[in-house]
């Protein structure tokens, strides 16, 4: 089956059917985050550190870091944050923006094998994203609309991503190295939004042989309680065939979903990945440890005597 191998300088992350599946943090995100957005724009990475630290010590395998900014220079600010995660983790990282000039300063300074994110199927986007794909020998999400939009048929999805994994073969980019994002859609608004994603997630998977991804968090806008949709929504896409999600780690209840979802799929052998994280602490002895010692060897050595 295919996979798809994303590195940092250091660490190599495998992206591909019947293997754990990848969470890619997206906390490193100023939309909708005002703060980070005015520290990022005025020079402040403080926020960028300990969200980036945070998210890995949580479970994260990969981060996504975007700076799209209004009025910022985007190319600039986002690649200096890239020098600063990679200075401070080696998980390999995903460079997030709709900005060609952005990405393209992103890779200039990146180390190892990126994920770029994104090209969609619209004709200018494909010739301008994936010569810089092969250009850097990266990776690269595939957004499956085009210039109709999104359409909430799957099949019409389906035939978008196809395309585009076709265009990315015509540069030389092979199919290993595109990983489709199906559009995940609020649930919340399109009721079917959950079983158009199962169905075209199992499409990508047995027909094209592509990897997926997507923003997970999108299926739950709008509504409350919004983990309990989310890890839902991710335990019954992993089983359909996704096998890596932008996502926040931070949330518990999102990677105890993905991790059993592993352990259902078989993809975490004897369980040790989740016996590793969740195994609670051996309990304490009563007492104070020299005297239980003492107890047991003097009853050792009384029962040695007894029988000598």
């Amino acid at each position: 089956m295919t996979d798809t191998v994303i590195s940092s300088a250091t660490r190599e992350v495998v992206i591909g059917f019947n293997r754990p599946f990848v969470i890619i943090g997206e906390r490193i995100n100023p939309t909708g985050r005002k703060i980070l957005a005015a520290e990022m724009a005025a020079g402040d990475f403080s926020r960028v550190e300990a969200d980036a630290r945070a998210q890995v010590e949580a479970g994260a395998h990969m981060l996504d870091v975007n700076a799209g900014i209004p009025l910022a220079d985007e190319p600039a600010i986002l690649a200096k944050a890239i020098q600063l995660v990679q200075s401070i983790t080696d998980v390999p990282l995903s460079i997030d923006s709709s900005i060609v000039a952005a990405l393209e300063a992103g890779l200039a300074v990146y180390k190892g094998k990126a994920l770029v994110n994104s090209v969609t199927g619209e004709e200018e986007r494909l010739e301008q994203v994936l010569p810089l794909i092969k250009k850097y020998g990266a990776a690269v999400v595939a957004i499956s609309n085009d210039e109709t939009g999104i359409s909430e048929d799957p099949d019409v999805r389906f035939e978008v991503a196809k395309r585009i994994v076709h265009r990315a073969m015509d540069h030389g980019i092979p199919t290993s190295d595109v990983i489709v994002d199906p559009l995940v859609m609020p649930i919340g608004a399109i009721n079917q939004a959950g079983v158009q994603v199962m169905r075209l997630v199992r499409r990508l998977k047995d027909e094209l042989k592509v990897n997926s991804t997507c923003g997970a968090s999108n299926v739950s806008f709008g509504l409350p309680a919004r983990d309990g949709i989310n890890s839902a929504f991710l335990t019954m896409a992993i089983a359909s065939g996704l096998t890596s999600a932008i996502t926040n780690p931070l949330h518990g209840d999102i990677v105890r979903a993905c991790m059993g979802a592993d352990v259902m799929m078989g993809n975490d052998p004897n369980c040790a990945r989740w016996i590793r994280r969740f195994r609670e602490a051996a309990p304490a002895p009563t007492g104070a440890p020299g005297e239980v010692r003492g107890r047991r060897e003097g009853g050792t050595r009384r029962k040695a005597s007894g029988q000598a």
